[in-house]
């Protein structure tokens, strides 16, 4: 077992302690003990963030501030932190518009005009794709086998052509996004590899068709979890899905502890040979609330990570992450994506497409404060 562990000494002196949760007249050997100045390790190609509500927070009033309190565009923020790489979601027909082509399209001229590299993350759906709901789109409902490996073709090189005509062709593309129990269920399903095999290689060959160079990325939730990730990996290499990179949504309050991370994603490098980025995580500042949303992240998930929510512990969890990739060997691991640091609570710019008044349950894990100001954590870029 490899464990990479986040410190920060502030003299020159520190002192290592290991417990171990086991019983009398048991024992644990702890060797190879590496110390590294930023989490060792390579340094990553990957310094990324999702920044699909920029936009609609935007358009319904949001501003963003540096760290020094001076107004700038998010995006120039970001980049000035270190940020590298934008993931912007796909929608097919929103309700409200938000993540669509068009506006994919408009946020693709942003970001490259910042310099970043795009990552596309479709979801196949009208409004969130994840293991939880796997929807397909109303204008596909109904549709058979077949129909639906053209739709997904279609919809794939539709979007990425237009990104490629406009000058701001995508560097990688999620065919699928928290795909563990598939994609467009129920026919997409796990259960029936045969039929999610050929959804996927249909998407995959659409990106391959508008650029060969495009990476294809496969991802799962639940990244601490290395059985799950093993046998979803196995079963798509047993029926020849081709892809380059593999990535996992991983939260710790919700995907075990840091040690599983560390674990899956060494092992998902070396059984399949291709490099592994985490393609979502976050963590919290506070518990305070900035709308009537509840939020997600609470005092008692904190408790479950040892991170305090503080601005500082927000900053130690993110880095911890951060360090577990930079130290998957051979240099393997790819990147990290935080996911919506730029999320604020903002009227109007709530997480349901069909509701305008619904709120914001992310606030509290954004990288800027409630006074929109650029928070410590952001500075996890420029280590990275």
């Amino acid at each position: 077992m490899q464990v990479s562990v986040t410190a920060n000494v502030s003299s020159t002196n520190c002192t290592i302690s290991v417990y171990s949760n086991a019983a009398a007249n048991q024992w644990i050997n702890v060797d190879d003990v590496t110390f590294a100045k930023n989490g060792g390790g390579t340094t990553l190609q990957v310094k990324g963030g999702d920044v699909s509500s920029v936009k609609k927070n935007e358009d319904k009033g949001a501003l963003y501030y540096n760290a020094s309190g001076t107004q700038q565009d998010p995006l120039l923020i970001l980049r000035n932190a270190g940020m590298n790489y934008a993931r912007l979601k796909v929608w097919v027909n929103p309700a409200d518009g938000y993540n669509n082509k068009a506006r994919v399209l408009t946020m693709a001229s942003r970001i490259k005009a910042q310099g970043m590299k795009l990552l596309v993350d479709f979801h196949y759906s009208d409004s969130w794709a994840d293991p939880g709901k796997q929807v397909p789109p109303a204008a596909w409902s109904g549709h058979s086998l077949s129909q639906l490996v053209t739709d997904v073709y279609n919809h794939t090189y539709d979007v990425l052509n237009a990104l490629k005509a406009q000058g701001t062709t995508a560097d990688m593309v999620q065919v699928g996004n928290e795909i563990n129990p598939g994609m467009l269920l129920p026919t997409g399903s796990t259960s029936n590899w045969g039929n999610l095999s050929q959804l996927l290689k249909s998407g995959i060959s659409a990106v391959k068709a508008v650029n060969s160079s495009t990476l294809v990325m496969l991802h799962l939730a639940e990244g601490g979890d290395n059985a799950t990730f093993r046998w979803w990996f196995d079963q798509a290499v047993a029926y020849g899905v081709p892809f380059d990179v593999i990535g996992a949504s991983y939260y710790c309050y919700w995907h075990g502890p840091m040690s599983g991370l560390q674990t899956n994603l060494n092992d998902m490098a070396s059984r399949y040979g291709k490099p592994v980025l985490v393609a979502e995580t976050a963590y919290g500042f506070t518990t305070a609330q900035d709308d009537a949303e509840t939020n997600i992240f609470t005092s008692s998930l904190a408790s479950t990570c040892g991170y305090p929510a503080t601005a500082q512990g927000q900053r130690d969890a993110f880095q911890a992450v951060v360090n577990i990739v930079k130290n998957v060997p051979n240099g393997r691991g790819m990147g990290v994506f935080y996911w919506e640091p730029a999320w604020t609570a903002q009227a109007g710019a709530g997480w349901d497409p069909t509701n305008p008044s619904s709120g914001n349950g992310w606030e509290n894990q954004a990288l800027f404060d409630y006074s929109s100001r650029a928070l410590t954590a952001m500075s996890v870029y420029g280590s990275m």
